[in-house]
Protein backbone atom coordinates (compact mmCIF):
# COMPACT_ATOMS: atom_id res chain seq x y z
CA UNK A 1 0.00 0.00 0.00
CA UNK A 2 1.23 3.49 -1.15
CA UNK A 3 0.12 7.05 -0.30
CA UNK A 4 0.16 8.63 -3.49
CA UNK A 5 -0.63 12.26 -4.88
CA UNK A 6 -3.64 12.07 -7.07
CA UNK A 7 -1.57 13.45 -10.27
CA UNK A 8 0.79 9.79 -9.99
CA UNK A 9 -2.35 8.23 -9.58
CA UNK A 10 -3.35 9.64 -12.86
CA UNK A 11 0.18 8.88 -13.94
CA UNK A 12 0.44 4.89 -13.44
CA UNK A 13 -3.27 4.55 -14.73
CA UNK A 14 -2.15 6.06 -18.13
CA UNK A 15 1.11 3.56 -18.18
CA UNK A 16 -1.56 0.73 -17.40
CA UNK A 17 0.88 -0.28 -13.56
CA UNK A 18 -0.63 -2.14 -11.01
CA UNK A 19 -0.87 -0.29 -7.52
CA UNK A 20 -2.30 0.10 -4.68
CA UNK A 21 -2.60 3.38 -2.80
CA UNK A 22 -4.40 5.86 -0.70
CA UNK A 23 -4.73 9.34 -1.81
CA UNK A 24 -1.94 11.86 -0.56
CA UNK A 25 -4.95 13.14 1.87
CA UNK A 26 -6.75 10.16 2.74
CA UNK A 27 -9.58 10.67 0.49
CA UNK A 28 -10.21 7.66 -1.14
CA UNK A 29 -8.12 4.45 -2.14
CA UNK A 30 -7.66 2.39 -5.13
CA UNK A 31 -6.37 -0.96 -5.89
CA UNK A 32 -5.59 -2.38 -9.12
CA UNK A 33 -3.73 -5.26 -9.37
CA UNK A 34 -4.58 -6.01 -13.18
CA UNK A 35 -6.23 -4.18 -15.17
CA UNK A 36 -9.49 -6.18 -15.96
CA UNK A 37 -12.57 -4.88 -16.81
CA UNK A 38 -14.32 -4.68 -14.06
CA UNK A 39 -14.59 -1.58 -11.12
CA UNK A 40 -15.83 -2.95 -7.40
CA UNK A 41 -16.76 0.66 -6.50
CA UNK A 42 -18.03 1.29 -2.53
CA UNK A 43 -18.12 5.42 -2.52
CA UNK A 44 -19.80 5.45 0.81
CA UNK A 45 -17.82 2.98 2.85
CA UNK A 46 -15.73 5.72 4.32
CA UNK A 47 -16.38 7.04 7.82
CA UNK A 48 -13.34 9.77 8.10
CA UNK A 49 -14.86 13.13 9.22
CA UNK A 50 -12.16 15.61 9.61
CA UNK A 51 -11.37 17.22 12.88
CA UNK A 52 -11.92 21.41 11.54
CA UNK A 53 -15.80 20.14 11.18
CA UNK A 54 -15.97 18.53 14.53
CA UNK A 55 -17.22 21.68 16.51
CA UNK A 56 -19.93 23.00 13.97
CA UNK A 57 -21.89 19.98 12.72
CA UNK A 58 -25.15 19.16 14.31
CA UNK A 59 -25.09 15.04 14.02
CA UNK A 60 -23.11 12.95 16.07
CA UNK A 61 -21.00 9.88 15.06
CA UNK A 62 -23.29 7.75 15.66
CA UNK A 63 -25.77 9.77 13.32
CA UNK A 64 -23.13 9.84 10.66
CA UNK A 65 -22.65 5.91 10.69
CA UNK A 66 -25.97 5.43 10.37
CA UNK A 67 -25.98 7.07 7.25
CA UNK A 68 -23.04 5.59 5.67
CA UNK A 69 -22.17 2.44 4.30
CA UNK A 70 -19.82 0.23 6.37
CA UNK A 71 -18.38 -2.57 5.49
CA UNK A 72 -19.15 -1.85 1.62
CA UNK A 73 -15.31 -2.13 0.72
CA UNK A 74 -14.70 -5.24 2.46
CA UNK A 75 -17.28 -7.33 0.73
CA UNK A 76 -16.11 -6.41 -2.88
CA UNK A 77 -12.49 -6.32 -1.53
CA UNK A 78 -11.05 -9.21 -3.71
CA UNK A 79 -11.82 -8.00 -7.12
CA UNK A 80 -9.20 -7.10 -9.33
CA UNK A 81 -10.29 -3.60 -9.12
CA UNK A 82 -11.78 -1.70 -6.19
CA UNK A 83 -12.36 1.86 -5.45
CA UNK A 84 -13.61 3.22 -2.19
CA UNK A 85 -14.02 6.57 -0.26
CA UNK A 86 -12.57 6.80 2.93
CA UNK A 87 -13.85 10.34 3.97
CA UNK A 88 -17.75 9.99 5.39
CA UNK A 89 -20.39 11.26 2.79
CA UNK A 90 -21.07 13.91 5.44
CA UNK A 91 -17.91 15.97 4.92
CA UNK A 92 -18.90 15.69 0.88
CA UNK A 93 -21.10 13.28 -0.79
CA UNK A 94 -18.81 11.30 -3.87
CA UNK A 95 -22.93 10.06 -4.76
CA UNK A 96 -23.90 13.91 -5.38
CA UNK A 97 -22.76 16.02 -8.10
CA UNK A 98 -20.18 18.76 -7.03
CA UNK A 99 -23.13 21.25 -6.16
CA UNK A 100 -24.56 19.58 -4.28
CA UNK A 101 -21.85 17.36 -2.47
CA UNK A 102 -22.06 19.23 0.17
CA UNK A 103 -25.19 19.21 2.41
CA UNK A 104 -27.26 21.92 4.29
CA UNK A 105 -29.50 19.85 5.63
CA UNK A 106 -28.85 15.80 6.30
CA UNK A 107 -32.23 13.58 7.17
CA UNK A 108 -34.33 16.16 8.60
CA UNK A 109 -32.25 18.50 10.32
CA UNK A 110 -29.84 21.31 9.07
CA UNK A 111 -26.22 19.45 9.52
CA UNK A 112 -23.97 23.21 10.23
CA UNK A 113 -24.63 24.79 13.25
CA UNK A 114 -23.49 28.24 11.47
CA UNK A 115 -22.51 28.29 7.66
CA UNK A 116 -19.38 26.65 6.45
CA UNK A 117 -16.18 28.49 6.39
CA UNK A 118 -15.20 29.27 2.37
CA UNK A 119 -11.82 27.54 3.00
CA UNK A 120 -13.53 23.96 4.26
CA UNK A 121 -16.06 24.60 1.55
CA UNK A 122 -13.54 24.46 -1.20
CA UNK A 123 -11.15 21.47 0.67
CA UNK A 124 -14.07 19.19 0.62
CA UNK A 125 -15.08 20.06 -3.08
CA UNK A 126 -11.53 19.43 -3.94
CA UNK A 127 -11.31 15.59 -2.74
CA UNK A 128 -14.22 15.19 -5.03
CA UNK A 129 -13.23 16.64 -7.99
CA UNK A 130 -9.86 14.38 -7.11
CA UNK A 131 -11.79 11.37 -6.92
CA UNK A 132 -13.51 12.09 -9.96
CA UNK A 133 -10.27 13.06 -12.02
CA UNK A 134 -9.26 9.11 -10.85
CA UNK A 135 -12.96 7.96 -11.88
CA UNK A 136 -12.68 9.18 -15.59
CA UNK A 137 -8.87 7.90 -16.15
CA UNK A 138 -9.37 4.22 -14.68
CA UNK A 139 -12.79 3.62 -17.03
CA UNK A 140 -11.10 5.68 -19.81
CA UNK A 141 -8.36 3.53 -19.66
CA UNK A 142 -9.92 0.30 -19.32
CA UNK A 143 -12.48 0.94 -22.17
CA UNK A 144 -9.29 1.38 -24.34
CA UNK A 145 -8.10 -2.07 -23.11
CA UNK A 146 -11.18 -3.95 -23.75
CA UNK A 147 -13.67 -1.92 -25.18
CA UNK A 148 -16.34 -2.25 -22.47
CA UNK A 149 -16.57 -2.57 -18.28
CA UNK A 150 -18.87 -3.85 -15.58
CA UNK A 151 -19.21 -1.99 -12.41
CA UNK A 152 -20.19 -3.03 -9.27
CA UNK A 153 -21.26 0.19 -7.39
CA UNK A 154 -22.03 -1.12 -3.51
CA UNK A 155 -24.01 0.86 -1.00
CA UNK A 156 -26.14 -0.32 1.54
CA UNK A 157 -29.68 0.90 3.02
CA UNK A 158 -31.27 1.16 6.72
CA UNK A 159 -34.18 -1.03 6.02
CA UNK A 160 -35.50 -0.92 9.76
CA UNK A 161 -36.66 2.59 8.21
CA UNK A 162 -39.31 1.54 5.86
CA UNK A 163 -42.88 0.96 7.40
CA UNK A 164 -43.22 -1.97 4.42
CA UNK A 165 -41.00 -5.37 3.77
CA UNK A 166 -38.01 -4.20 1.81
CA UNK A 167 -35.62 -6.39 -0.12
CA UNK A 168 -32.38 -7.88 1.17
CA UNK A 169 -30.99 -6.74 -2.26
CA UNK A 170 -32.36 -3.39 -4.29
CA UNK A 171 -30.67 -2.99 -7.47
CA UNK A 172 -31.28 0.65 -9.46
CA UNK A 173 -31.35 0.77 -13.10
CA UNK A 174 -33.40 3.65 -13.76
CA UNK A 175 -30.09 5.31 -15.29
CA UNK A 176 -28.75 2.68 -17.43
CA UNK A 177 -29.56 1.58 -20.61
CA UNK A 178 -31.98 -0.91 -20.37
CA UNK A 179 -32.81 -1.97 -23.97
CA UNK A 180 -29.48 -2.84 -23.74
CA UNK A 181 -28.13 -4.14 -20.71
CA UNK A 182 -31.74 -4.80 -18.94
CA UNK A 183 -31.74 -8.66 -19.45
CA UNK A 184 -28.05 -8.28 -17.74
CA UNK A 185 -29.46 -6.34 -14.37
CA UNK A 186 -32.11 -9.27 -14.41
CA UNK A 187 -29.43 -11.44 -14.31
CA UNK A 188 -27.55 -9.89 -11.20
CA UNK A 189 -30.89 -9.51 -9.44
CA UNK A 190 -31.39 -13.28 -9.84
CA UNK A 191 -27.60 -13.82 -9.18
CA UNK A 192 -28.38 -11.67 -5.73
CA UNK A 193 -31.16 -13.82 -4.75
CA UNK A 194 -29.49 -16.84 -4.56
CA UNK A 195 -26.95 -15.66 -2.08
CA UNK A 196 -27.24 -17.79 1.12
CA UNK A 197 -26.45 -15.64 4.46
CA UNK A 198 -25.97 -16.90 7.99
CA UNK A 199 -28.85 -17.40 10.55
CA UNK A 200 -31.54 -17.79 8.26
CA UNK A 201 -31.17 -14.22 6.89
CA UNK A 202 -33.89 -14.30 3.78
CA UNK A 203 -31.87 -13.05 0.11
CA UNK A 204 -34.15 -11.79 -1.63
CA UNK A 205 -33.68 -9.10 -4.55
CA UNK A 206 -35.76 -6.76 -6.76
CA UNK A 207 -34.99 -4.39 -9.09
CA UNK A 208 -36.13 -0.38 -8.26
CA UNK A 209 -37.43 -1.27 -5.29
CA UNK A 210 -36.09 1.19 -2.90
CA UNK A 211 -34.00 3.14 -4.60
CA UNK A 212 -33.55 3.30 -8.31
CA UNK A 213 -29.63 4.19 -9.22
CA UNK A 214 -29.69 7.71 -9.22
CA UNK A 215 -26.46 8.27 -7.63
CA UNK A 216 -23.80 10.85 -9.32
CA UNK A 217 -21.49 7.62 -9.41
CA UNK A 218 -23.10 5.71 -12.24
CA UNK A 219 -24.79 8.43 -14.04
CA UNK A 220 -20.93 10.32 -14.24
CA UNK A 221 -19.60 7.30 -15.99
CA UNK A 222 -23.06 6.11 -17.74
CA UNK A 223 -22.63 9.85 -19.13
CA UNK A 224 -19.25 9.74 -20.17
CA UNK A 225 -18.94 6.05 -21.41
CA UNK A 226 -21.03 4.82 -23.56
CA UNK A 227 -20.11 1.07 -23.25
CA UNK A 228 -19.50 0.95 -19.64
CA UNK A 229 -22.36 -0.69 -17.35
CA UNK A 230 -22.84 -0.02 -14.13
CA UNK A 231 -25.16 -1.81 -11.61
CA UNK A 232 -25.74 -0.15 -8.28
CA UNK A 233 -26.31 -2.78 -6.01
CA UNK A 234 -27.79 -1.94 -2.66
CA UNK A 235 -27.56 -4.69 1.01
CA UNK A 236 -30.49 -4.20 3.44
CA UNK A 237 -28.44 -3.80 6.40
CA UNK A 238 -28.80 -6.79 7.50
CA UNK A 239 -25.08 -7.09 8.76
CA UNK A 240 -25.09 -5.23 11.29
CA UNK A 241 -27.50 -3.56 14.30
CA UNK A 242 -28.52 -0.46 13.14
CA UNK A 243 -29.69 0.83 16.33
CA UNK A 244 -26.35 0.26 18.60
CA UNK A 245 -23.86 -0.05 15.40
CA UNK A 246 -22.52 -3.32 15.97
CA UNK A 247 -21.59 -5.00 13.02
CA UNK A 248 -22.48 -8.76 12.19
CA UNK A 249 -18.61 -9.64 10.69
CA UNK A 250 -19.89 -13.25 9.72
CA UNK A 251 -22.52 -11.93 7.60
CA UNK A 252 -20.40 -9.70 5.81
CA UNK A 253 -17.62 -12.61 5.31
CA UNK A 254 -20.19 -14.62 4.02
CA UNK A 255 -21.23 -11.54 1.18
CA UNK A 256 -17.71 -11.15 0.22
CA UNK A 257 -17.26 -14.80 -0.23
CA UNK A 258 -20.41 -15.32 -2.32
CA UNK A 259 -19.43 -12.05 -4.10
CA UNK A 260 -16.09 -13.53 -4.90
CA UNK A 261 -18.01 -16.36 -7.36
CA UNK A 262 -20.76 -14.31 -8.56
CA UNK A 263 -19.16 -11.11 -9.39
CA UNK A 264 -16.80 -12.90 -12.18
CA UNK A 265 -19.73 -14.62 -13.47
CA UNK A 266 -21.55 -11.37 -14.37
CA UNK A 267 -18.73 -10.18 -15.79
CA UNK A 268 -18.34 -13.17 -18.58
CA UNK A 269 -22.03 -12.60 -18.94
CA UNK A 270 -21.52 -8.90 -19.66
CA UNK A 271 -18.57 -9.61 -21.94
CA UNK A 272 -20.09 -12.45 -23.51
CA UNK A 273 -23.51 -10.44 -24.56
CA UNK A 274 -21.33 -7.98 -26.23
Amino acid sequence: MLRLPVAEMLRRIERGEPFEAVAEDYSFRLKIEEYAPLVCGAVHDGHQFRKALWGICTHTEYERWYEEDPCTRDMVADHPIVLAGCDSRFEYDLNRPPESAIYEDAWGKPLWKRPLPGREHQLSLGKHQAFYQVVHALVGKLESLHGAVLVIDMHSYNYRRWQREVPTWNLGTRNIDNARFGHLAEAWRAKLADIVLPHAIPSTARINDTFQGNGYFLKFITRNFGNTLVLATEIAKVYCDETSGILYPEVVAAVRRQLKELIPLQLAAFRKSL
